[in-house]
Parts: C-alpha cells; structure tokens; sequence
C-alpha cells in the first residue's frame, strides 16, 4: 500500500462519516441518546468512539501518544475527560450531533495536512507510540492508519444498526459507492494530496 492508496481511504472515511452525520442531523436528542443494544449503548456514543479512535490514533501519528488519567479498558466518554496529548485535553463537550460533526471536521482538516505531507518512507517505517495507559508498541505506519479506516467502517456498521433499531433512515456506507460517487471519484482523482 503506498501513499494514494492511504489517501483514497482516508477519502472514503471522510466521505462514509459526512453519509453518516446527513442521517445523524435529522434525529432528535433522544433518538441519538437512547438506550440501544450494540458495542456502545446509544448511536451518540457509538459516534464518540468513532471520533475520539481516530483523534487518539491522529495525536500518536503526530508524536503525542495521549495517555489517560487513571487505569483504562477502552475508549468511552468516561476516559475522555481524563485524556492528554503533550498536555492538551481534547474538546469535552461532545454529547450533541453538531458538536460532534464539528469534532469531525476539524480532525478531517488536521488529518488531511497530517496525510498531504507524509512519503512514502515514513509510510513504511515503524511508528513507536504508546498506548492510553501507557504501553508501548511500535508497528509500522501504513498499518496503523490502515487500522483506523477499518476501525471507523465496523463501527458505522453498528451504527447503521442502531439506526434501523429506531426506525430511523440509513445511508448506504459500503466502499463501492464511494467508488461510484462524485464526490468519490474526485477525491481519488486528489489523492495525491493537493486536494
């Protein structure tokens, strides 16, 4: 996997969470937090983790492994208000679809700088970071960002779930749409980078 291909993907997951978020906009605050069977125990909550993942992930490929405060077993909103990157806590305040589609955004936009300057030597090359609590690893980069988009689509998947468990509209997230979208096929004509 080289550069365009990692760029491609991180096309499809923007393009798959703004589908995502077209859906989240049209429900209530009570359908998004009600009490749902799946990973996570409401469609808020399986968002959050989406986004706080691949907030953790974006910071470690930066160099700022964040750690949590005290002892942890995943990523949940309780582990949240404990979070630093080099000292800095993440935005706290994410228990709203606009709040949460700002979140996205703004990791989208950091994210694509992160990716328009990356080669493809420190795409190959091991990445040492550590994990919430403080172990370390080191794995190769293309893996890691490769876990990421795997990551987010799963938890889609689940989302989609929780949506049709409230009789809620669904948008289809599967890759070949991305392929056959517009919006699509211009993100991978960018995948370069420049876009």
């Amino acid at each position: 996997m080289d550069t365009h291909d990692i760029r491609t993907l991180y096309a499809y997951n923007r393009w798959a969470n703004r589908r995502m978020f077209s859906v989240l906009e049209k429900l209530s605050d009570e359908q998004c937090n009600a009490t749902l069977q799946s990973s996570f125990p409401s469609i808020q909550e399986s968002v959050f983790h989406i986004l706080g993942a691949e907030w953790v992930w974006l910071k470690r490929w930066k160099g700022t492994s964040p750690r949590a405060s005290q002892p942890i077993t995943g990523l949940s909103a309780a582990t949240w208000k404990g979070l630093k990157a080099g000292g800095v806590a993440p935005p706290q305040e994410l228990s709203t679809v606009p709040a949460l589609k700002a979140f996205c955004d703004s990791l989208e936009q950091e994210r694509k700088e992160f990716l328009r300057a990356l080669t493809e030597e420190a795409l190959q090359a091991p990445l040492s970071f550590s994990d919430m609590s403080g172990t370390s690893y080191s794995e190769p980069l293309v893996y890691l960002l490769q876990h990421v988009v795997n990551h987010g689509t799963y938890h889609r998947g689940q989302v989609t779930t929780l949506l049709r468990q409230i009789g809620a509209e669904t948008v289809a997230l599967d890759m070949i749409y991305f392929f056959r979208d517009e919006e699509g096929k211009a993100a991978i004509a960018g995948a370069d980078g420049q876009s």
